[in-house]
């Protein structure tokens, strides 16, 4: 079994800052990519950034300039680092990795996500 657990999440004003984290536990052999998808109420689940394990990053358009995504493979742990908030940032994000269990079986794996609202 695998489990990713996020924090960091909260509430923020407008132009603030906050930097989800994101960890891995369990019976892991591996982790190849892992990324962050947020979904706002009555939307569907977007990607916000992905990362692989070489530590290439991508970003939704939406981000780019504001988020940085990082990893500590160490650690099996992937954060995202969040700047200039705006309100239409508000969501509920969560994390995703592709792991390789011990078993050698690969699938991707979700946390249970967290709360980002953004308000004055």
């Amino acid at each position: 079994q695998v489990q990713l657990v996020e924090s960091g999440g909260g509430l923020v004003q407008p132009g603030g800052s906050l930097r989800l984290s994101c960890a891995a536990s369990g019976s892991i052999f591996s982790i190849s990519a892992m990324g962050w998808y947020r979904q706002a109420p009555g939307k569907q689940r977007d990607l916000v950034a992905r990362i692989t394990s070489g530590s290439t990053p991508i970003y939704a358009d939406s981000v780019k300039g504001r988020f940085t995504i990082a990893r500590d493979n160490a650690k099996n742990t992937v954060y995202l680092q969040m700047n200039n908030l705006k309100p239409e940032d508000t969501a509920v994000y969560s994390c995703n990795a592709r792991v390789t269990s011990t078993s050698r079986s690969t699938m991707d794996y979700w946390g249970k996500g967290t709360l980002v609202t953004v308000s004055s």
